[in-house]
């Protein structure tokens, strides 16, 4: 890891909020840049999606002198996924933990991610052992923080909640917030409807009420999806989306905090 400069970790309590979508999305908006080399680590260990989402799926992992090779989207954009290690993209895989850190440790040690500029990990639901195994593993690397990803209702912020004293208790610090699917703008009548009602304010208050960022709201779009399940760029296939432009304000929060001047270590625990 000492050849990765950021290392960006996105979270969320509750499955099917969006953050594979969310991790692609970052990681494909600050690729733009062709002189900011990106890498994707999947430890969605028993659901990855991030192979179908960045349209590598069918690809293997290549073994070289300097370890696993992950596999490229672009020359500044790679990504590495136990997804790329199974014959099928139907195989289910049944790990017990220990088996499950073992992966995550050989994906850190064993991948040649070479000068990296930003590391984005998109993690599973919850607050169980890969989020341990990653943090821990991560804890003297000087570890950015977390994104966390949630919907507006508050079914999905309950357990946001879990996952920011989870952050809290492991010392992760926080980047900030992500409302998704915060709204629905027709295409035709250009009407708003809220598919999540924000029923307790959503996740802006949320934020506020617990003192952390809030990096924005993204708009629910269909065409995300369809993307998504081809493997596309949202960005290139839709540049005039309202979704795009929250998309990139949130990318742009993200880098500068990165790379504010005299940005210190985090406090870690590297015991």
């Amino acid at each position: 890891m000492s050849s990765v400069k950021h290392k960006i970790l996105v979270l969320s309590g509750k499955g099917g909020v969006g953050k594979s979508t969310f991790t692609a999305h970052l990681a494909r908006g600050l690729a733009r840049d062709e002189n900011t080399q990106v890498a994707v680590l999947d430890i969605d260990i028993c659901g990855p999606s991030i192979p179908r989402v960045m349209g590598l799926e069918g690809e293997q992992v290549h073994q070289s002198g300097s370890g696993w090779s992950p596999v490229y989207v672009e020359d500044n954009l790679s990504v590495m996924s136990v997804g790329f290690l199974l014959s099928s993209p139907d195989d289910a895989v049944i790990w017990r933990g220990p088996k499950k850190n073992g992966l995550i440790k050989q994906f850190l040690r064993d991948v040649d991610w070479g000068d990296t500029d930003y590391l984005i990990v998109d993690t599973p639901p919850g607050t169980s052992d890969e989020h341990l195994s990653i943090v821990q593993y991560l804890s003297c690397t000087n570890v950015d923080g977390a994104v966390l990803v949630t919907t507006p209702q508050e079914i999905s912020l309950m357990d946001v909640r879990k996952e920011i004293n989870f952050c809290q208790k492991v010392n992760l610090p926080i980047l900030g917030v992500v409302e998704n699917m915060s709204g629905f703008v027709c295409p035709k009548c250009k009407n708003e409807s809220h598919i999540f009602p924000p029923t307790t304010g959503g996740a802006e208050k949320m934020a506020d009420d617990l003192k952390i960022p809030f990096l924005g709201k993204l708009p629910l779009d269909p065409r995300i999806g369809k993307c998504c399940d081809e493997g596309t760029s949202f960005f290139e296939e839709v540049p005039d989306s309202p979704a795009t432009q929250s998309y990139l304000s949130i990318i742009s929060k993200l880098r500068k905090y990165c790379q504010k001047d005299g940005q210190t270590e985090s406090s870690m625990d590297c015991s």
